[in-house]
């Protein structure tokens, strides 16, 4: 299996630093009191497309051959991953094909087409979505980009990871949000090439934690129906994401719903941030093991902002 390392980062990060926003970071004396830490907030909320997501689908799209590039991409995906990969493909010209289940976010609906998308619904299920986008691929001779179990898709996303420690380079943790593992994978490769001592923590929602079961058992153990207020978390993790995380990731820790509708609230309320469930996760594992993390200096990755606002949990 051919996986990406850390050099594989720094030239996805030359590539597509002239598209991508260097998102914030940002920090809260109020939030680091409430936790007995010191918090470093790395905003991929405010990055293009509201996701950190637009940094791997950039540097996928920027990496096509010509010819690759002329048949256009597709992918499927819940949204923000489809609305990513749709902005990444107008600014290089070429068509975006995307297969979206019936019960994504209008929100994300919306955005997908508003960056030029060419969108087609399916049942929500993985089979579903897998087999639709076959029937697209097979139709148009697009190139299929997965949202995360692609080389360049996980390159691109260690960029924020490698931003925030050159921001702040004495860092004790940093967390992480973990779904498919494209984000968790780069982030891991970033932070163990930068930093001899900084572990990386990933944070998923108790209600899908197929990555901690697949970590603990050293094996892939698929999602099981998982219902979670973090829909951008609800996919099963990838083979070559698995790979580096069995590797360099130090430990992954679940958290409650409850945990992650406080911590939602928190950031809102104390940073003025606007932040989606997926990225609430990690500030939630610092409050439901407070204890665990006194004193340290904390990264967290903020990974979206892509919120329905008429559907908001509080």
């Amino acid at each position: 299996m051919n996986l990406p390392s850390y050099s594989d980062v720094v030239k996805a990060h030359q590539l597509i630093g002239e598209f991508i926003h260097k998102t914030p970071v940002m920090t809260s004396s109020a939030i680091n009191k409430i936790i007995g830490a010191e918090l470093y907030f790395k905003c991929e909320n405010l990055q293009k497309t509201g996701a950190f997501k637009f940094r791997g689908a950039c540097n996928a799209v920027f990496s096509l051959t010509e010819e690759e590039a002329k048949r256009g991409v597709g992918t499927h995906s819940s949204g923000n991953h489809a609305a990513a990969l749709a902005y990444a493909a107008s600014l290089r010209g070429i068509k975006a094909h995307l297969v979206m289940p019936s019960n994504s976010s209008e929100i994300k609906k919306r955005a997908a087409a508003g960056y030029g998308g060419l969108i087609t619904y399916c049942q929500p299920t993985l089979e579903a979505r897998e087999k639709t986008l076959a029937e697209v691929v097979a139709q148009t001779g697009v190139t299929p980009v997965h949202p995360y179990n692609n080389f360049n898709v996980i390159a691109g996303q260690g960029t924020a990871a490698k931003e925030l420690l050159e921001s702040i380079p004495e860092l004790d943790i940093i967390i992480c949000p973990v779904g498919g593992g494209g984000l968790l994978a780069g982030t891991a490769l970033s932070i163990k090439a930068l930093s001899k001592h900084c572990q990386v923590i990933a944070a998923e929602p108790k209600n899908a934690n197929d990555a901690y079961r697949s970590f603990m058992a050293g094996y892939i153990i698929p999602s099981d129906n998982p219902k979670t207020i973090a829909d951008g978390l609800l996919t099963s993790l990838g083979e070559p994401n698995f790979e580096i995380i069995k590797e360099k990731v130090d430990q992954i820790i679940t958290v409650s719903e409850e945990a992650i509708v406080e911590a939602m609230r928190m950031v809102w309320e104390r940073m003025k941030l606007i932040i989606e469930p997926s990225a609430a996760v990690t500030l939630a594992v610092l409050l439901e093991n407070k204890s665990d993390f006194q004193g340290r200096r904390i990264g967290l990755i903020l990974s979206g902002g892509n919120v329905d606002l008429t559907k908001l949990p509080f």
